[in-house]
C-alpha cells in the first residue's frame, strides 16, 4: 500500500497511521519510507537512520524502515562503470570526466524497489505500507522499473555464440571493447529484478492511496497524479482528504473577525471538498480533521487512525486492495481491446503510436512504453477512443500472421482458445 501527494499534505503522517492501526489489528506489518526527508522516523518518534537498512522493531506486529542508499549493488554496478570508463577512454575522454559521466543514475530510485521486493518477497510481512516521496518524485520512481527493464532488455545480446564470435572483429571496428560475460550477466539480472518489480507493484496485491487537501492547487495535482498513475499501470484505490478545519462552534458564532475567518475557510474547504468527491468519483474517500497537535508516536497516530472518517472503507479488509487492473485485453467479435484506465484525461491528451510489438502512450509530460500482450502482436490497431475515463484500443487480427484456421478459431461462438500458444 503505497502513499503519496504532494509535499506537506500529510501523507507520512497518514501512510504511519494506517500502519500502526493495522499493526494492533494484529497483522504484521513494515512501515517503510522512499522519502529522503526522513519524516517517518520523526513521526512514529524512533531513529530509523542507524542500523543499515534493517527494519526496527517499533511495537508488537509492527517494524519500520527507512531506505538505506546503495547498499542493494553489491559491488555490480563497479564492475560496468570500470568497463564504461575503459569504453570512454578508448574513445579519448578524460579518466576522471568519465568517472563522473559514469556516476550510477536513479541510484536512490533503484535501491527503493529493490529493498521493497526483498521485503515483499521475505515472507515475512502480511502488509507493507509506503510512505513515498512527494508527487514529482513517486511518479519517476513508479515509472523507474518498466522503463529501466526496456532499456536494460536493448543491451542484452540476442546470440552468445555470435557474440563470442563476432567480438574481436566487431571491437576492433568500433574502436572500443564489447561488454564481457560478466557485464552481460549483471545487466540481465537487473532486468530480471526491474520486471519483477514492476509485475509486483502492477499486481494485484498493491494499491496506491493519494493523500490531498481541500485546496484546488493540491486537488489539481492529485488529479494529475492519478491520471499519470494509471498510465503507469498502477492502481489507486482511495484518495485521503487531510486538514479539514472544525466548523465554528455556536458560541463563536457571530461577527467577530475570527468566527468570520472560519467561516470563510469552511466555505472554501466545503467547496474543494466537493471538488475532490467530483475529480475522484468511484473512489473512496477518507477524511481527517485539521489536528489541535502533531501526531508524534505510535499512541498518537493509532488515535488519527480511530477518528479518520473512512467512509467506504469502514470494514474493509486491509488487506485487500479495492481497486480493480488498471488494464485489460477484451476478446470482440472483430478481434481484441486492450482497455486502459485513464481518469481525468481527454482524446486529445493522449498520444498513441505502434511501434513493433510496442505501444507507445503518452499524457502531457508522461510517456510508457506498453509491451503488447502475445496475442495483440499478431494484430493491427483498428482504432481507438477515451471515454468515461478508459483508453479503448481496437485490434483486428493480421492477415498475414494468423492462419486461417486460426482464424476460425477466434470466431464468435468458436470454441474457446488462448491465442499466442500456438507454434509459430
Amino acid at each position: 500500500m503505497l502513499f503519496t501527494g504532494k509535499g506537506g499534505v500529510g501523507k507520512t503522517t497518514s501512510a504511519a497511521a494506517t500502519a500502526v492501526a493495522a499493526a494492533r489489528a494484529g497483522i504484521e506489518t513494515l512501515v517503510m519510507s522512499t522519502d529522503a526527508a526522513h519524516s517517518l522516523g520523526d513521526a512514529l518518534d524512533r531513529d530509523l537512520g542507524g542500523v543499515g537498512g534493517v527494519p526496527v522493531d517499533i511495537e508488537p506486529h509492527l517494524a519500520a524502515l527507512q531506505v538505506s542508499g546503495r547498499r542493494h549493488f553489491d559491488g555490480s554496478w563497479d564492475v560496468v562503470q570500470g568497463y564504461m570508463v575503459d569504453t570512454l577512454g578508448a574513445l579519448g575522454v578524460d579518466p576522471l570526466v568519465a568517472q563522473e559521466l559514469t556516476s550510477l543514475p536513479g541510484a536512490e530510485e533503484i535501491a527503493a524497489l529493490l529493498e521493497l521486493r526483498g521485503q515483499a518477497e521475505s515472507g515475512r510481512w502480511q502488509l507493507i505500507v509506503v510512505d513515498c516521496a512527494p508527487t514529482a518524485e513517486t511518479l519517476r520512481l513508479l515509472a523507474f522499473p518498466e522503463s529501466l527493464a526496456w532499456h536494460l532488455r536493448r543491451m542484452l545480446p540476442g546470440s552468445a555464440g555470435i557474440r563470442r564470435a563476432a567480438r574481436p572483429a566487431a571491437a576492433a571496428a568500433l574502436g572500443f571493447p564489447l561488454p564481457g560475460p560478466e557485464i552481460i550477466d549483471i545487466v540481465r539480472r537487473w532486468h530480471d529484478d526491474m520486471v519483477a518489480v514492476h509485475r509486483l507493484l502492477s499486481g494485484d496485491l498493491a494499491s496506491v492511496r493519494l493523500v490531498t487537501t481541500p485546496e484546488s492547487v493540491v486537488i489539481a495535482e492529485s488529479r494529475r497524479t492519478w491520471t499519470s498513475l494509471s498510465l503507469y499501470g498502477y492502481a489507486v484505490d482511495a484518495v485521503y482528504v487531510n486538514k479539514i478545519l472544525p466548523a465554528p462552534s455556536p458560541q463563536a458564532e457571530g461577527s467577530g473577525e475570527s468566527a468570520s475567518f472560519l467561516r470563510s475557510w469552511n466555505q472554501a474547504q466545503a467547496r474543494g471538498i466537493s471538488e475532490v468527491a467530483d475529480s475522484f468519483a468511484g473512489l473512496p474517500l477518507v477524511r481527517s480533521a485539521y489536528l489541535t497537535r502533531e501526531p508524534i508516536g505510535p499512541d498518537a497516530l493509532a488515535g488519527l487512525a480511530e477518528n479518520l472518517e473512512l467512509g467506504e472503507l469502514a470494514g474493509a479488509d486491509p488487506l485487500a486492495p479495492m481497486a480493480s487492473s488498471p488494464m485489460e485485453v477484451h476478446r470482440t467479435s472483430q478481434g481484441f481491446e486492450l482497455a486502459l484506465r485513464l481518469p481525468l484525461t481527454s482524446a486529445n491528451e493522449v498520444g498513441l503510436q505502434r511501434r513493433g510489438d510496442e505501444l507507445i502512450l503518452s499524457v502531457g509530460e508522461h510517456r510508457r512504453i506498453v509491451s503488447l500482450p502475445a496475442v495483440l502482436t499478431r494484430c493491427r490497431v483498428a482504432g481507438a477512443r477515451v471515454r468515461s475515463g478508459r483508453l479503448t484500443i481496437a485490434f483486428v487480427p493480421d492477415p498475414d500472421q494468423w492462419p486461417e484456421a486460426l482464424l476460425a478459431a477466434q470466431a464468435p461462438g468458436s470454441a474457446r482458445r488462448t491465442p499466442g500458444s500456438e507454434a509459430k
